[in-house]
């Protein structure tokens, strides 16, 4: 059975509002929450929500759980944050955080995230490490996303060749932080916006991510090709203090970009 619970931060009596004032994380145990009195105290949930910002965290937000079961980690589905990748930051190996708006959001190389509250799919999964976590969830996004949506190496969501969607991966050696974002009813200029139920998107999303964080490294990358947008094309790969620029022929084992006989592990590729 899952249901669906409510909690209001700044709301009393259910909890009183909290001032975060340092980086360390706040801990809201549900087990001290006011309980549903449909709800018995013996299936009550036992999540954890962390909160990690600085401000003010006047936060409306919900958590899926399983009752009676508890063996996968809570859904947090947040209003506003620094960004997700913040949050989850302090959860275990298989939380998963959505949120409304991010005022920090951010990509690859530190690039801002930016997009108007409420119009893309903005989520973070905690997942075991990988060397092809990137690849793997650039596969399951394009796949949830539709037929339409190709990828772009090393990270990119295109869609009819413009930007619709991006993935950052923070690994440590205990777990990997897979970052989502995905313009769905706005985009900024010369990006696209993919126009679909951010709900429906959201589960779609969470059920390849499951399939693909679990593939082998060889399915992974026979998939990539698939989906590619990148191999076959004229690309440049920029670098601090070098520009290269060729076709892009192959991915190495390990997902490198091969071109023109040469692998590269980083770098911004533009596409010619």
């Amino acid at each position: 059975m899952r249901l669906l619970y409510r909690f209001q931060l700044n709301a009393m009596p259910l909890i009183a509002a909290a001032t975060i004032t340092t980086r360390s994380a706040m801990r809201l145990w549900p087990s001290k929450l006011a309980i549903p009195a449909a709800v018995s105290s013996a299936n009550a949930p036992s999540a954890t929500s962390i909160m990690t910002t600085s401000t003010i965290a006047r936060w409306i937000f919900m958590v899926s759980v399983s009752l009676p079961a508890m063996d996968q980690a809570p859904v947090l589905r947040l209003g506003t944050v620094t960004s997700t990748q913040d949050v989850a930051r302090d959860l275990a190996v298989g939380s998963i955080v959505t949120a409304d708006y991010q005022t920090g959001g951010r990509g690859r190389l530190e690039r801002r995230w930016e997009s108007p509250p409420g119009t893309a799919l903005l989520v973070s999964f905690v997942l075991e490490p990988s060397p092809l976590l990137s690849l793997a969830a650039g596969v399951a996004a394009a796949e949830a996303c539709g037929p339409r949506v190709r990828l772009k190496w090393p990270n990119d969501l295109l869609f009819n060749g413009r930007k619709v969607g991006g993935i950052l991966v923070e690994m440590t050696p205990e777990k990997a932080i897979c970052g989502i974002g995905v313009n769905l009813t706005w985009a900024p200029e010369g990006a696209a916006q993919l126009d679909q139920p951010r709900d429906e998107l959201f589960g779609r999303l969470r059920e390849r991510m499951a399939v693909w964080a679990a593939a082998t490294d060889g399915e992974v990358l026979a998939r990539w090709r698939q989906r590619s947008a990148t191999l076959g094309r004229r690309v440049r790969v920029e670098l601090p203090g070098k520009t290269t620029e060729g076709v892009a022929q192959d991915l190495g084992p390990r997902g490198e970009l091969i071109v023109d006989g040469v692998a590269f592990v980083a770098g911004s590729v533009t596409h010619l």
